[in-house]
């Protein structure tokens, strides 16, 4: 007898949609069944008319934990995922206190977190100058990759220069480890900053001039170059360009491990909506042009983007619209950067790529869930729904009509830039181990059921 048994759905994988019937046992999947095939199962769930989606990976969140937790916490944060479908986070070294850069840091986190996550979670490595000699007992640790800027970041972190960048990627290249940047070039971001600063320039358009594509160009363009010398894996987060996606998917023709990630709000918001609604939709790289969003979803049909991420990074009301620290807001140059959507990120890929633009929901289970896994060493665990692989699940109802509304947010701070968007296209079961975890956009889980995945793990 199965724990579980998911019939008269159509499973969603990376290569194909097909009409089948999901077994599971231990938390595994154990089979992959016909239709009627006559099984007894302890529990049944009915997905007749639904599609069965492995469950979706962030390669990017922000959940400020420990140190930030008013900004938002494991336990709000792995809450929101888990509604949204996102399985497993991989959850940044910044924005915490401290920021994970060493292994007593590492130990503190996840003593921390760990009794409060509702989903399965990875880390990612700080990688900052002072710590190139912690970055291996990182790795051992189980860090699945180590994030860095090339480019301004806050005060509690360190961005890299260009010759900083080569070493530390010379040394992640000998345990054969994934450096992961903010492609955003330094010194053209503070230069463009100081033209709008003085001329006058404190307006919405001010800073998205103050971030052109050029700025993430050089950066990535940079990385790429010094990943080809160096013979390391890289990770570009968030990219906001198409043309950006151009040179990653050229590096990759030529052989090169580069991966890459977008994010939902690049997929599905504009540079129209800063000038509009301004502080909740400032982020870094900025939102670009509706022409640039239809574009960059090529790149995510053709296998370049490996993660449609969240960049899940929270803040309070304050900071994005009367103070941030104590220090009153003056002009946008002050506004937190940052948009929150752990918990809208599917749902919204699901509307912008299957409803809007008719792309095949294989291209989401690549993007989201196979692609993330092989990027970050998880696969085979984690990122498919085939025997063996961790009964992670997202059954998403493709009529449902939905709209997204605070109240309906799990986020220690209900705002987000996501507040009214409308679509279709739901999930309405999230399953990790075989364990549901959310259903009908209700969370159901047990705080602490989610664990700790490190790179390689089976």
């Amino acid at each position: 007898m199965y724990d579980l048994l998911i019939k008269n759905g159509k499973v969603v994988t990376p290569d194909q949609v097909y009409e089948a019937e999901v077994a599971i046992q231990n938390g595994k999947i154990a089979g992959i069944l016909a239709v009627g095939t006559k099984v007894e199962a302890k529990k049944v769930i009915d997905a007749k008319g639904k599609y069965i989606f492995p469950g979706a990976i962030d390669t990017h969140a922000h959940l400020n934990d420990p140190g930030y937790e008013w900004r938002e916490d494991y336990e709000h944060g792995t809450a929101a995922a888990a509604v949204g479908g996102y399985t497993t986070i991989i959850d940044m070294p910044l924005q915490n206190d401290p920021a994970m850069t060493n292994g007593k840091a590492f130990d503190a986190k996840i003593n921390k977190v760990d009794p409060n996550a509702y989903v399965d979670y990875c880390f990612w490595g700080g990688l900052i100058p002072d710590n190139f000699d912690d970055l291996e007992e990182l790795n051992e640790k189980g860090c699945v990759a180590f994030k860095s800027f090339i480019g301004p970041v806050s005060p509690d972190y360190s961005s890299l220069s260009y010759g900083q960048a080569y070493e530390a990627m010379e040394r992640i290249a000998k345990f054969d480890g994934r450096a992961g940047f903010h492609c955003e070039d330094f010194s053209t971001i503070k230069w463009q900053e100081e033209r709008m600063k003085k001329a006058g320039r404190l307006d919405w358009q001010g800073f998205l001039d103050s971030r052109p594509v050029i700025a993430e160009m050089l950066a990535t363009v940079d990385i790429i170059e010094i990943a080809k010398a160096t013979g390391c894996k890289a990770h570009i987060c968030h990219v906001s360009s198409p043309d950006v996606a151009q040179k990653i998917k050229e590096a990759q023709q030529e052989g090169y491990d580069i991966t890459a990630e977008t994010c939902s709000h690049y997929l599905s918001m504009t540079d129209q909506d800063v000038l509009k609604n301004g502080p909740l939709f400032k982020c870094a790289p900025p939102l670009r042009s509706q022409e640039e969003v239809d574009r960059l979803w090529k790149y995510v049909e053709d296998g370049t983007i490996s993660g449609i991420a969240s960049d899940h990074s929270p803040c309070s009301y304050d900071e994005k619209y009367n103070e941030i620290l104590g220090n009153k807001i003056e002009n946008v140059f002050d506004v937190w950067g940052g948009i929150s959507g752990i918990q809208s990120g599917f749902q919204v890929a699901f509307h912008e790529g299957c409803v809007k633009r008719g792309i095949c929901p294989s291209v989401l289970a690549n993007a989201m869930a196979k692609q993330p896994a092989q990027a970050f060493g998880i696969y085979g665990k984690k990122g498919d729904i085939k025997p063996g692989f961790d009964a992670d699940l997202v059954i998403v109802d493709p009529d449902k009509e939905w709209e997204i509304t605070e109240d309906s947010l799990y986020y220690v701070n209900k705002i987000s830039a996501f507040v009214g968007m409308k679509g279709k296209g739901l999930p309405v079961y999230t399953i990790i181990r075989g364990q549901v975890i959310a259903e009908g956009g209700k969370l159901v889980g047990t705080k602490g059921f989610g664990n700790f995945v490190k790179k390689g793990e089976k």
